[in-house]
């Protein structure tokens, strides 16, 4: 990330007065060129850097120099630190000490205004280290090669050249071009498992615009048309999950939702999701199949003697 790369270059070379390009291409994992390129995109932008020869010589600032004041104004400085959080939130690398030592520079307080949370509640840091490697394999434009259960948990080896993550209704997932189906894939994060990084370059889609003619291309699954009657007592999952056009509020309190789905094994656990609260009016193939899968459920618990309910029972 050039942005990142340029403002520690500044840092650098004001905490040590001379520091040489050679010094700063093996801190940054660069070629020289690069850092005379940074250097020059630098000087560009009104910063007073130089270069020197001979003994001693090397990037080097004019004396007295002070970013806070000459470059930038406070609006800037908040906006860029602002920026910066909103990339550390996602856990990009080197961004917190990116952040403390430009927030050092503008004499400013560290920002800390957005968090971000990659896991559910209660889960433990493996959730974090495998959103990380995703993140460095889209980053690096290397393969992915992970286990992934489908909807059915039958399990598959995938190996995977990453294009995105998608957060969508509460859950992470991966866009990418699947080279086992030779074809666009989104894969759940959650269940996907042995994740590692391959040393294979990616080669099918080396851009996004690559992906979405990608995708233009692939067959979507067809929408399904969809009535469906909310009781009131589920408000807040219809206004979270419909479109405000699509809801119709009933005077009894309860919700007429008329939509559209694409379909799929999916679109039963969905409307599942929703409990005794929902109720699939039209088109009536969903409506009986959900009637069918709730008798095979109920069926399960036929033998079982009537008890007080949980939350009523003693403690």
């Amino acid at each position: 990330m050039q942005i990142s790369r340029l403002f520690q270059t500044i840092y650098i070379v004001l905490e040590k007065g001379t520091v040489t390009a050679p010094e700063l291409a093996k801190r940054f994992e660069v070629s020289v060129r690069t850092i005379y390129r940074d250097i020059e995109v630098l000087s560009q932008a009104g910063i007073p850097i130089y270069t020197s020869q001979g003994k001693g010589g090397g990037i080097s600032l004019t004396e007295k120099f002070i970013l806070n004041k000459s470059l930038l104004s406070e609006k800037e400085q908040d906006e860029i630190l602002i920026a910066l959080q909103s990339l550390a939130a996602v856990r990009y690398p080197e961004l917190d000490d990116v952040l403390s030592k430009l927030s050092s520079l503008f004499l400013k307080s560290k920002v800390n205004w957005i968090e971000v949370e990659f896991s559910p509640w209660g889960s433990d840091q493996k959730q974090k280290e495998v959103f990380s490697l995703l993140k460095n394999a889209i980053l690096e434009q290397k393969v992915l090669v992970f286990s992934y259960f489908n909807v059915a948990g039958e399990k598959s080896n995938r190996h995977v050249e990453p294009v995105k993550l998608l957060f969508k209704d509460k859950s992470w997932y991966l866009k990418g071009y699947c080279l086992q189906r030779m074809a666009c894939r989104t894969f759940k994060i959650t269940r996907m498992t042995d994740v590692l990084i391959a040393e294979t370059p990616c080669s099918h889609l080396t851009s996004q615009e690559q992906y979405s003619a990608a995708i233009e291309m692939t067959a979507a699954p067809a929408a399904i048309s969809l009535k469906l009657k909310i009781s009131a007592k589920g408000a807040y999952r219809v206004y979270d999950d419909f479109s405000k056009e699509d809801i119709i509020k009933n005077e009894d309190g309860s919700y007429t939702v008329n939509t559209s789905m694409p379909g799929g094994e999916w679109i039963y656990n969905y409307l599942f999701s929703f409990g005794p609260l929902l109720e699939v009016i039209e088109p009536p193939g969903i409506r009986l199949e959900m009637k069918n899968r709730i008798k095979v459920m109920a069926d399960k618990y036929l033998e079982i003697t009537e008890t007080p309910p949980v939350d009523s029972m003693p403690s």
